[in-house]
């Protein structure tokens, strides 16, 4: 009876070892390593808050960025291209002495 669980035992040893480096096995092997650990969950929620915040961080930095922009223009004062009104330059101006 023993000799006949040791045959049984030495056979599957190299079936096994095939099954183990066919495909099916490799992701099986796969799949048991991606296995969620505990406490997954409140990870994901976490990295989901997390990117939420990136994007309004984001948001609000375009924001800023155009205001910035604006500003800028505000202060670096009328140009020919920006007096689209027809108002003549502050140099053009006449002088009322007379």
């Amino acid at each position: 009876m023993i000799w006949a669980f040791v045959i049984v035992l030495v056979l599957l040893i190299p079936i096994l070892a095939i099954v183990i480096d066919s495909q099916v096995g490799q992701a099986l092997a796969n799949r048991i390593s991606r296995a969620v650990p505990e406490g997954a969950e409140d990870l994901a929620s976490r990295i989901e808050s997390l990117e939420a915040d990136i994007r309004y961080l984001s948001e609000s930095l375009e924001s800023l960025s155009e205001e910035t922009r604006f500003v800028r223009s505000l202060l670096e004062g009328p140009t020919s291209e920006s007096n689209l009104i027809g108002l003549p330059e502050p140099d053009d101006v006449p002088d009322r002495e007379s």
